[in-house]
Order: structure tokens, then C-alpha cells, then sequence
């Protein structure tokens, strides 16, 4: 699918891999809307790229599909739908305070992992309506992370989210085949994104080491590269895909 002219909505587009993911996909010509629950965030994007500004929460119904009925009315059928919202919480499951919280558990959760099923149920249900364009009805692409396969020490809450994204790859793109819509994730490594960016410049040196090859962190405008290339590439289908530099993760 060609994205010039075609209506992408993506989450967690105020910032981050999500607002680099916006900017390459507008300057394909896509008509692009973000929703994030910074506000501030998801205006400066869309002002900048001259797209479409929304706040809502993911893992809620009611703001979705308010969302969706925004963006269709303003740029038509949403044909893409990246999926960046996300947050993290570090803790061990059991640690000098005892158990983990299961509130703050639960949430990561809710969010990242059930937020993001219900972006794609909901906006695959209206892309069910629209005619093919080619041989294709929409495009879905997901963000997981490294975590979900080398998950470090506190990060149980995070990679089974990520990994809850993982294992929903093949069976949700075999369920929306029929419909001529494909889904895929992007499993990154370690970018520079604002919450590694808020490191001492000496921190994210030292993680960026850590890639074998190229020795840095990653650059959220590669993720937006490649979930560009995603759409435009129609075999791409049920697939996950590391974008990582080859790195492993240690346990710490």
C-alpha cells in the first residue's frame, strides 16, 4: 500500500517512536492523525506536520472509537494504524517492600498489551468496510520490544506486555486475512526515546555500547523507516521483526 493520500492513525503519537513514525509517514503524503494523552504533545506533532490532533486513552473503548470517528471524518478511513502507546514500571517481583504491585502490574498491562488489542479490533472493524486499495485493505503495525524475548531484572510487568504483543502477531493477522488486512510487530531495542533522553548524556553512552553493531542508540526516525516500508511492502505479513542492532539483553 502506498501511504500518499491515505488516512494513518497512530498511538502514542505525541512523542517518541510514534512522533518519528508520524513524521516519515506525512512526508509520504498520508493524512495523519495521533492520539496520545499528552495533549501538548499530540498538537505540537500534528501542527508540525500538519495532521490531526487527539487525546484518549487506548485501553478504553469510548475514546477510541471517538478517535477513529475524528480522523475518519477528517482524512476518511483510517487505512493504517501504527500502535506506539506504551509505558513502562520497573520492580522486582519480589523486593525489599515485599510482592509487587498488582495495581501498578495491572496496569502496565491494561495499557500496552490490551490497549493495544483494542486500537486494532476496533480500527479493523471499520477498515472491514472499505473497499481494497490493490490488493489490500488496511495495514496494522504494533510495537513490542526486546524485553518480550530478554526481559531484565523488574521488568516482569514490561515484557509481558511486550511479549503478550509477540504471541498476538500470527493469530490476529490470521484472523484479518480474510479481510485483506495484514499486522505486524516491531520489536525494538534501545532507542532514544524521552525517558532515555532524560539519562546523563555519559548513561546513554554507556547503554549504547551495549549494541553490538551500530554501537548507539537507536534513532526513533529508523522506526519510523521501517514501519513505512512495512506498508509498502505487501508480503510483510504476521511477522515480528527486531530492530535492535543485534543486541541481547544481560539480565541487568
Amino acid at each position: 500500500m502506498q501511504l500518499k493520500d491515505v488516512s494513518v492513525l497512530i498511538t502514542g503519537g505525541g512523542s517518541g517512536l510514534g512522533a518519528a513514525t508520524a513524521r516519515a509517514m506525512a512526508a509520504k503524503g498520508a493524512k495523519v492523525a495521533v492520539i496520545d494523552m499528552n495533549k501538548d504533545g499530540a498538537e505540537a506533532v500534528a501542527k508540525e506536520i500538519g495532521g490531526l490532533a487527539l487525546v484518549g486513552d487506548v485501553s478504553e473503548e469510548a475514546p477510541v472509537r471517538e478517535a477513529i470517528a475524528k480522523a475518519e471524518a477528517a482524512h476518511g478511513t483510517v487505512r493504517v494504524l501504527v500502535n506506539c502507546a506504551g509505558i513502562g514500571n520497573a520492580g522486582k517481583t519480589v523486593g525489599k517492600n515485599g510482592a509487587y504491585s498488582l495495581a501498578d502490574y495491572t496496569r502496565v498491562i491494561k495499557v500496552n498489551l490490551i490497549g493495544t488489542f483494542n486500537c486494532i479490533r476496533l480500527v479493523a472493524e471499520r477498515m472491514q468496510g472499505a473497499p481494497t486499495i490493490g490488493e489490500e485493505r488496511g495495514v496494522i503495525i504494533n510495537t513490542a520490544s526486546v524485553a518480550a524475548y530478554d526481559g531484565q531484572i523488574g521488568q516482569a510487568a514490561y515484557s509481558s506486555s511486550k511479549g503478550g504483543i509477540v504471541g498476538m502477531t500470527l493469530p490476529v493477522a490470521r484472523d484479518l486475512a480474510s479481510l485483506n488486512i495484514r499486522v505486524m510487530t516491531i520489536a525494538p531495542g534501545l532507542f532514544l526515546t524521552p525517558l532515555l533522553k532524560g539519562l546523563p548524556q555519559e548513561a546513554q553512552d554507556s547503554l549504547g555500547k551495549q549494541v553490538p553493531h551500530p554501537a548507539r542508540l537507536g534513532d526513533p526516525s529508523e522506526y519510523g523507516a521501517l514501519a513505512v516500508h512495512i506498508v509498502e511492502n505487501p508480503m510483510l505479513n504476521g511477522e515480528v521483526i527486531r530492530l535492535d542492532g543485534a543486541i541481547r539483553m544481560a539480565p541487568r
